[in-house]
């Protein structure tokens, strides 16, 4: 018997086999849960690769900055799940130009974009979520963040402030779907090798970093981050919401290095 036997649950953001989505969305099924994925245009084939092995996986396409496109995924799960569990946002973006240059000169045209699809989705997401919830009593919404939302980590620029404004939706919809038994919490997960971390200035500075500094003297993998968003989406976290949950050997309470 697995912890989330019976749950669905829709994930957004798996690009390949090293997405911190993927690693998630393995563990949920491994708890019993069945799954339903979106794709970029793009990334279709590495997702559909991906998810052939499962069974009765849903897979659909999505441009998460249109409104058409939502509402045609939420739809499509409500008619063959019959409501939601469990959605999973791993969505964010900034243009490379505005990430790796200086935040004063980020372009008005960037941030709206990088504000638009990192944070915004979520609400969005949301939103649509909630009718489907609701029909199974309540429901868990988990997305990922970074700690450079909060301390500045040069190289990550835009998308610190992108992810600040994500960690403000995450407590603001918790406070809004609570009284439908929705419960919205974050992960803040260390560096990791990812598609998305290619784009992220000095990254590969930042695993050294962590093996020196973190209490745990390691960098995390993958599969950490899965673990802990299986107990997000478990009954064991029921009274939990609004957080923002640390999966990073300890990083983040250090304020200087190792002397």
């Amino acid at each position: 018997m697995g912890q989330l036997d019976g749950k669905t649950a829709l994930i957004f953001g798996v690009a390949n086999h090293n997405s911190i989505a993927w690693a998630i969305a393995q563990k949920l099924a491994a708890e019993g849960a069945r799954l339903a994925f979106t794709y970029q245009e793009r990334m279709e084939q590495n997702v559909r690769k991906l998810t052939a092995g499962m069974d009765g996986a849903l897979v659909m396409p999505c441009d998460v900055q249109s409104d058409s496109d939502l509402d045609a995924v939420f739809a499509q799960v409500g008619q063959e799940f019959g409501g939601l569990d469990i959605l999973v946002h791993c969505v964010a973006f900034a243009p490379t130009d505005d990430l790796k240059g200086r935040v004063s000169r980020v372009s008005r045209a960037g941030f709206l974009t990088a504000l638009d699809i990192s944070a915004y989705s979520l609400m969005a997401m949301a939103g649509r979520a909630e009718p489907l919830m609701q029909a199974r009593g309540g429901g868990s919404i988990l997305s990922l963040t970074y700690l450079g939302s909060e301390r500045v980590v040069p190289g990550y620029n835009l998308m610190g402030v992108a992810k600040a404004a994500l960690e403000s939706a995450v407590r603001y919809l918790a406070w809004d779907l609570g009284p439908q038994n929705i419960r919205v919490n974050g992960i803040s997960a260390g560096p990791l090798r990812t598609l998305s971390a290619r784009g992220v200035g000095n990254i590969n500075d930042m695993f050294g970093l962590v093996e020196q500094v973190s209490p745990l003297r390691r960098n995390i993998e993958q599969g950490d981050v899965g673990d802990v968003a299986v107990y997000l989406c478990s009954s064991a976290a029921k009274s939990l919401t609004g957080d923002i949950l640390y999966v990073d050997n300890g990083f983040h309470v250090m304020g200087l290095g190792t002397m």
